[in-house]
């Protein structure tokens, strides 16, 4: 596979421009790439650019040779909605969800979430995620970067009515719905994955009223950081491009 790199600045065909220095790094430094080696750099809105590249001691270069308008996404849109797990949990669920081929990703704070964050420290996790996601999209060739919203309460998700239009499905143990029950929709779905400790009672009951349906992966109960990923798979067996 041709490493693929993520380079937001702007790129055209027959220019040659300085990889932006993480990059540059993992380019030179960990894959120890040559002067000459074919890479792939997309800045995340669509397409990738055919590049070779220049190795100039501890900068790298890139001579930009051809672009791609190809996509890899799935015609299946889902954003999925996920209370904040402990620990370095999230990332391995953006980078799990990205590569499933999730739309777009919002951490949630839950009644029962273990990590509570806000102000300075909310901001540098989600642009930490952000890059999580971005890395995601080097590996597994997709050129449009998934976002990774702002960390929000989920009162104030549903208030926000962000969902409207879409299918909405929480992931709930006791749900006594599957997917196979599961009209195909027509606007795209939103799923909502619990924290650890699960919904409480009282967020639920404003699930409900809002109008969401509660969706059962089956007997087993799933851990916070399964239950969304497997979700996205199976509705990319169904509706999506697997």
């Amino acid at each position: 596979m041709i490493p693929r790199f993520f380079c937001s600045q702007p790129m055209k065909v027959g220019a040659t421009m300085e990889l932006p220095q993480e990059a540059a790094h993992h380019a030179l430094r960990v894959l120890r790439l040559r002067q000459g080696a074919a890479i792939v750099l997309f800045d995340g809105t669509g397409g990738e650019y055919r590049a070779s590249l220049l190795d100039e001691g501890r900068r790298a270069r890139a001579r930009i040779e051809a672009f791609d308008p190809i996509e890899r996404e799935s015609p299946l849109a889902v954003t999925l909605a996920q209370a904040l797990p402990s620990g370095d949990k999230m990332d391995w669920i953006i980078e799990k969800a990205v590569e499933l081929g999730v739309s777009a990703i919002v951490p949630l704070l839950a009644e029962r979430s273990v990590v509570r964050l806000a102000g300075e420290r909310a901001a540098k996790r989600v642009a930490h995620l952000n890059a999580v996601a971005r890395a995601a999209c080097e590996q597994c060739g997709r050129n449009r970067v998934p976002a990774v919203d702002a960390i929000v309460p989920l009162g104030a998700f549903l208030a926000a009515g962000v969902a409207e239009g879409a299918q909405r499905l929480v992931l709930s143990p006791g749900g006594t719905r599957n997917l196979a029950a599961l009209a195909q929709p027509a606007h795209g779905i939103v799923l909502l994955a619990g924290p650890e400790g699960g919904w409480s009672d009282s967020e639920m009951a404003a699930l409900r009223a809002c109008g969401w349906s509660e969706l059962t992966l089956g007997p087993r109960i799933l851990r916070s950081e399964t239950a969304g990923p497997a979700a996205l798979a199976a509705l990319q067996a169904r509706w999506g491009d697997f």
